[in-house]
């Protein structure tokens, strides 16, 4: 009997076009439809739309699909502005209005929050911003195809590894949104066109950088022909053959360090400024994180002789801000790099009252260091999407009178909430969506909780 495992064969899907009404909407962004007893995730259809659609995968219980035609439409549904938006995945919602992409953003959360028996006191108004042209931070998939003889530039397309054809794109910085075809034009000339997978895309307050990464040493053709592009559009040009910190500076010859600027009061009078590099974390939409950093100082009503912990700090975006409204800051992060990235901002900036930690804040042995046997008045946590459950006991022993948490997640956050009220004694006094990423089901919230 042969010990060879039969290749599954890959499922037929129907040709013919299906109709649905659409129940509800999924956090990806996707209608949700119930079709023969399946439950089917339907892109760019709305609740409360008839559609048809054809499945682009089908299982016993569950199916995708997308809709071909829309028989009904819902009042939410609006013209997208981007020609790609039928194929890109890199918005979901651009075919809904934005007063319905807040509201169910914030539906989303606080059913994140009811689901695990924690209800806010008070719902804060959204923090919003630019709709477009928003995103200063990208990374852009780079691809040659053989049957259309040239690279395609972009985002990928919806649940595949092809990148999206298109000209431009409506969500990116102007500097790199407005040129997606040309930098398609320019890769396709090169002799190395087949070996550039990507382009790191970083956009800071003084200057918009590209990191062209490569497979293969360039020839001195093709890096004549890069820096030429690059020096016409004043774009700074980074190549990368190693690690995403192992960056050659192409053209100018020298480079400014990209920076961003953070107001520290109400008033915008006074400002701090945070350096960073193209491959470091950094908030993609700048003008909510202003907003984000403001909001965060405001929840925890700093006074001078408060000392806060700050947990998951990354470059010290909200560290040093808060460390002009406060006595100390003691901030925590799990990336030594990013540690001394924080202290030389502190440095830079003339802050003196902060101490920069480096600990994983999901070990044991990091969660009983010097840091945590200290006592902190008030607390700010913006953990990644995993939450911070590891890292609650230790808040529990410090009986900060606020904390206030920023979350890229709300059923981790949900789930964190549950912990703090019903556990450790605390009240969620309010808690609000920032429309960090319009357009898209990524939903980015902040709680505020007070003992």
């Amino acid at each position: 009997m042969s010990t060879k495992k039969r290749r599954r064969r890959k499922q037929r899907l129907p040709e013919q076009a299906v109709e649905a009404e659409i129940s509800a909407m999924s956090s990806e962004g996707r209608g949700i439809a119930h079709v023969e007893d399946r439950t089917v995730f339907i892109d760019q259809a709305l609740p409360g739309e008839r559609v048809l659609f054809k499945y682009t995968r089908l299982s016993k219980k569950i199916a995708e699909g997308r809709a071909v035609d829309i028989l009904q439409a819902s009042e939410q549904r609006v013209q997208a502005k981007c020609s790609a938006f039928e194929m890109c995945g890199g918005c979901s919602l651009q075919h809904m209005s934005s007063a319905a992409q807040i509201q169910l953003k914030q539906s989303m959360l606080l059913d994140q929050l009811k689901h695990n028996a924690v209800i806010p006191q008070q719902v804060l108004e959204p923090l919003l911003g630019p709709e477009y042209g928003y995103r200063h931070k990208a990374r852009l998939g780079v691809r040659y195809v053989h049957k259309k003889e040239r690279v395609l530039v972009g985002f990928r397309e919806r649940n595949s590894s092809f990148i999206t054809e298109t000209r431009r794109c409506e969500v990116l910085h102007p500097s790199v949104g407005e040129i997606i075809d040309d930098l398609a034009t320019c890769i396709n000339q090169l002799e190395a066109k087949h070996n550039i997978p990507q382009i790191e895309v970083a956009v800071g307050d003084n200057q918009t950088v590209l990191v062209f990464r490569h497979l293969e040493e360039l020839s001195d053709l093709d890096r004549t022909i890069l820096a030429d592009f690059c020096t016409s559009r004043s774009l700074v040009c980074y190549l990368q053959a190693g690690k995403p910190d192992d960056l050659e500076l192409l053209v100018p010859e020298q480079a400014e360090t990209l920076y961003y600027r953070l107001p520290v009061d109400d008033g915008q009078e006074s400002s701090i400024k945070i350096e960073f590099q193209p491959s470091d974390f950094t908030q993609v939409n700048p003008e909510i994180n202003k907003r984000m950093v403001l909001a965060a100082i405001d929840y925890l009503a700093l006074k001078q002789s408060d000392t806060v912990l700050d947990l998951f700090s990354g470059l010290g975006n909200f560290s040093l801000a808060m460390a002009k409204h406060c006595k100390y800051v003691t901030a925590v992060e799990g990336s030594l790099a990013m540690v001394q990235k924080a202290r030389h901002n502190a440095e830079l900036n003339n802050i003196t009252n902060t101490e920069f930690v480096y600990a994983d804040l999901y070990s044991d042995d990091a969660l009983r260091e010097n840091w945590t046997k200290q006592r902190y008045h008030k607390i700010l946590l913006d953990p990644p999407r995993s939450g911070a459950a590891e890292v609650l006991p230790v808040l529990r022993k410090m009986q900060a009178s606020k904390i206030v948490y920023v979350s890229c997640h709300p059923a981790t956050l949900a789930r964190d909430a549950a912990v703090l009220v019903n556990e450790y004694g605390y009240k969620l006094k309010s808690a609000g969506i920032m429309n960090m990423f319009p357009h898209t089901g990524h939903v980015e919230s902040i709680a505020v909780f007070e003992k």
